[in-house]
């Protein structure tokens, strides 16, 4: 019970990798706020949590506005004595090539996966500056590297990383860890999304890029939940500023 007494804030928790790491910590013995830009799924998983014997709530919050960050924050710190662990998950995807790509398709993006963890994580800083501890993980991906029909995309997790670094060397007098995890292929709703983007059928897209990658498998939500809960934990006291790549091989 690596987590006991600590309080994990995740954003996009109601799906995909932040549902699944929102479980991971719940079992072992964290308390955890899910976030999502809709209530409904997340309070699904805080449901689903606490029928297992452990403890979650659910608040909705818009990241890319900042009095609705606080408040997520501030609800915390009243309910829940404040954050000790933030899991920045909330994204979303707009892809198109760069002469498709519309004004509108580049802020969505930008300010939900990078303006989004910014707000984040300074309302989750104060907390744990005041606690002289805490851990954040941010979703980076191995689309930071760049990728096809996805400017806008690939700038917000490569922006991603270079936040971590630098937050992580700004907190660390704080006693504060800052990481991220850049995932490959993972099975989730926005690659669903990717696929039907490239007119392509999902299970055959998932076959062809297991096909290429060494472990010969996609990554599922769980597998980054595992990664995510070590970078959390104390197993990591020592690792911070760093960027993981999770993808089953080069």
């Amino acid at each position: 019970m690596r987590f006991d007494n600590r309080v994990a804030v995740i954003t996009g928790g109601g799906r995909g990798i932040g549902a699944a790491t929102g479980k991971r910590l719940a079992s072992e013995g964290a308390t955890v706020v899910l976030s999502d830009l809709d209530e409904g799924p997340a309070a699904e998983v805080a449901a689903e949590i606490k029928a297992g014997g452990g403890k979650a709530a659910a608040i909705a919050a818009d990241v890319t506005r900042k009095e609705s960050v606080d408040a997520l924050f501030g609800q915390v710190a009243s309910e829940f004595g404040g954050a000790e662990i933030l899991v920045a998950c909330a994204g979303i995807i707009r892809d198109n090539l760069v002469h498709k790509m519309s004004e509108d398709d580049w802020d969505a993006v930008i300010d939900t996966h990078l303006k989004g963890t910014f707000l984040a994580a300074k309302a989750a800083q104060a907390q744990m500056v005041e606690k002289k501890y805490g851990k954040m993980v941010f979703l980076s991906s191995t689309s930071a590297l760049g990728n096809r029909g996805q400017a806008n995309y690939s700038t917000a997790k490569a922006g991603l990383q270079g936040m971590a670094r630098t937050l992580a060397i700004e907190l660390g007098r704080f006693n504060i860890n800052v990481n991220a995890v850049a995932p490959g292929f993972v099975d989730t709703r926005m690659t669903m999304q990717t696929a039907e983007r490239m007119g392509v059928d999902y299970e055959s897209f998932k076959t062809a890029v297991a096909s290429q990658t060494p472990l010969q498998r996609v990554g599922t939500p769980e597998d980054l939940a595992g990664v995510i809960a070590f970078l959390c934990s104390e197993d990591a006291s020592y690792v911070s500023g760093q960027t993981l790549y999770v993808r089953g091989g080069p």
